[in-house]
C-alpha cells in the first residue's frame, strides 16, 4: 500500500531486527489493591497473529493497557523490538475496545481515521492532501469510503469497529494490539476484519487480539496466549489450544463441548 512513506520506512528498517516484536517479562498490574495480572511473561514471533484468550475478568484487556502504559504497573518490563514502549510508539497501533470509545464526539469517519497519521507528522505537523489521500486509501481497506464524511455516532457498531482499524492501518505500525475487534460486529465485518488481519501478516506485521470466540481460535491464529491472571499457557495454537490446558485456564466455566468436540465456556456462570 502507499501509505508508508519514506520516513516511516526508514524508521521501521532502523529498529534492530534481531529482536522480537513484542517481549512481556513479569508483568504485574492490580485495582485497588487487588492483582489482576501476575507475573506474565511471554515473546511474540514477529509476523504471527496471536490470540489473547481467558474468562472474563482474567486480565486480556489490562495487559494490553499495562503493555502500552495506559494503566500503571506494578511491576514487569515490556520490549517493542528491543527497547522500551515509549521509544518504539511509531511501531505500535492499538484498536481498543469499541464500549471504551466515546462515539458521541463531533467527528467523522475520516477525520477519526487521518488521527492515526499525527505519529508521522511531528509535534507541529498538521495533515494535508497526503493524509487525508492515506486515510481514504485506508478506509476503503475496510470498506468504508462511502462514509467517509459520515460522523461516528451515526455509524453502526460494525462500522465503528472499522473505522477503527482503518485508524490503525493509517499508523502504519509493524506491531498491532487489538482488543476484541470481533466483539459485537456482524458476519460480513468479521469476513472482513479477518481478511485484513491476514493481509498485515503477509506483509509482515504482528497482530495481537483479544478473542472470545473459542470455535474459530484454530482458524484465526497462529499462536494462543492462554490467560487468567497468570499465563496458563503460550505457544503455537496446535500445541496449546488444548482440552486440558483450556479446562486449566477456564476452570468450571468450561462445561460443554461444541459440536466438533471442543470446549467452549459457559456463559451462564459469569
Amino acid at each position: 500500500m502507499s501509505r508508508t512513506d519514506s520516513k516511516s520506512t526508514t524508521f521501521v528498517m532502523e529498529r534492530e531486527s534481531i529482536a522480537p516484536p513484542l517481549a512481556v517479562n513479569g508483568l504485574t498490574a492490580a485495582y485497588q489493591k487487588k492483582p489482576v495480572l501476575r507475573g506474565v511473561s511471554f515473546t511474540v514471533t514477529e509476523g504471527e497473529l496471536v490470540g489473547v484468550i481467558g474468562p472474563n475478568g482474567a486480565g486480556k484487556s489490562t495487559m494490553m493497557k499495562a503493555a502500552l502504559g495506559l494503566i500503571p504497573r506494578l511491576s514487569g518490563e515490556v520490549l517493542v523490538y528491543g527497547k522500551p514502549y515509549k521509544q518504539q510508539r511509531k511501531l505500535v497501533g492499538y484498536v481498543p475496545q469499541r464500549e471504551s470509545v466515546d462515539w458521541d464526539f463531533p467527528t467523522n469517519a475520516l477525520d477519526v481515521v487521518m488521527m492515526g497519521r499525527y505519529g508521522h507528522l511531528g509535534l507541529f505537523g498538521r495533515p494535508g492532501a497526503k493524509e487525508r489521500a492515506i486515510a481514504l486509501e485506508c478506509l476503503a481497506k475496510v470498506g468504508m469510503a462511502d462514509f467517509a464524511s459520515r460522523q461516528i455516532s451515526q455509524l453502526s457498531g460494525g462500522q465503528q469497529q472499522r473505522v477503527f482499524l482503518a485508524r490503525a492501518l493509517a499508523q502504519d505500525a509493524s506491531l498491532y494490539f487489538m482488543d476484541e475487534p470481533f466483539a459485537g460486529v456482524d458476519a460480513a465485518t468479521e469476513k472482513a476484519i479477518i481478511t485484513l488481519l491476514q493481509e498485515l501478516k503477509q506483509e509482515g506485521k504482528t497482530v495481537i487480539v483479544v478473542h472470545h470466540d473459542l470455535a474459530t481460535v484454530e482458524e484465526y491464529f497462529d499462536s494462543v496466549l492462554l490467560l487468567n491472571v497468570e499465563v496458563m499457557g503460550y505457544g503455537k495454537t496446535k500445541d496449546v489450544f488444548t482440552q486440558d490446558l483450556l479446562q486449566r485456564t477456564y476452570g468450571g466455566r468450561l462445561a460443554f463441548l461444541d459440536r466438533s468436540g471442543l470446549a467452549q465456556p459457559d456463559i451462564t456462570k459469569g
